[in-house]
């Protein structure tokens, strides 16, 4: 078991889970040195007849009761055999410091998530230089890396839709005149605490989605070690986009837009000014209902 002792807020909790484990035979890893493991995951490695079977958990959000309950997060279980056994590469690195083999599915940091996003936006700009339809949605909690911001205004300029939902920081402006419009940032502050991360490409119709434990920020990219793991399913695809995307672009109750100034406008009150007969759209109240909240 890996347990990170410089987890905010779960500092003593988690040292007393590791004393817990400990004292009754379970091997507890502190992580790698130098690097904060953030990434949340579960592994079960069971044998079924004369073969191992792994079943696995992956969040974006920490194994919290507390927390559970005031953000939102969201999860998978699997037990896909390309994802779990790479899965079983990173706790072998994790436990070992064995190095990681070439990764197929998951994306990890602080090897290959960065470079993987920074790739995807390119290919996002190249089909927008072809002159295809490309769209790039993210959700997360802050945008503060340079180099992800600057490929993202580099591929709105060649006509990428980037559609930002961000609870904290964002250095991305929108108010570029060379960017005609096509980066548009929002923040939904509700009753939980936005917390999921979600990346979104979609180039011509060709659609890749993660979920994952990491920000766009620098100390998760390259001093964390995080995880991004594909949504290839295309029902849970669909999913992806019609719970934890589209409610949150369409939200004009709990939602703030970053305007060219600089500074975030209340999109309920903008929507009141339009029209006074709005109807009125909450992201968080549709999940409640739509998961007997």
């Amino acid at each position: 078991m890996v347990v990170e002792l410089k987890a905010r807020f779960d500092e003593e909790a988690n040292i007393n889970w590791a004393e817990a484990l400990e004292s009754i035979g379970a091997q507890v890893v502190y992580g790698v040195v130098g690097l904060k493991t953030h990434a949340k995951m579960l592994l079960i490695m069971r044998r079924e007849g004369k073969a191992i079977k792994r079943y696995a958990h992956l969040s974006t959000g920490n194994y919290n009761p507390k927390t559970a309950k005031l953000y939102t997060d969201v999860c998978m279980l699997t037990s896909d055999a390309n994802i779990t056994r790479e899965m079983e590469y990173v706790f072998r690195h994790l436990t070992s410091e064995l190095p990681l083999p070439r990764m197929r599915q998951l994306l990890v940091a602080p090897f290959t998530l960065h470079s993987s996003m920074i790739t995807q936006i390119r290919k996002a700009q190249l089909a927008a230089t072809r002159g295809k339809p490309a769209s790039i949605m993210a959700k997360m909690n802050s945008l503060t890396d340079e180099t992800l911001a600057l490929a993202l205004i580099e591929a709105a300029k060649k006509g990428v839709q980037i559609d930002l939902i961000i609870r904290g920081a964002c250095i991305l402006p929108v108010d570029l005149p060379e960017l005609k419009g096509r980066v548009r940032v929002r923040s939904i502050v509700g009753r939980f605490l936005e917390h999921s991360r979600v990346y979104y490409f979609n180039l011509d119709g060709d659609v890749n989605i993660w979920l994952s434990s990491a920000d766009w920020m620098s100390r998760n990219m390259v001093r964390r070690v995080e995880v991004a793991w594909p949504i290839h399913d295309a029902t849970m695809q669909q999913r992806v986009i019609d719970e934890l995307l589209t409610p949150y672009l369409q939200d004009n109750m709990d939602a703030w837009e970053l305007g060219a100034n600089g500074r975030y406008q209340p999109v309920q009150a903008l929507a009141q000014l339009t029209n006074p007969h709005t109807q009125f759209i909450s992201s968080q109240n549709i999940l409640m209902k739509k998961h007997g909240g």
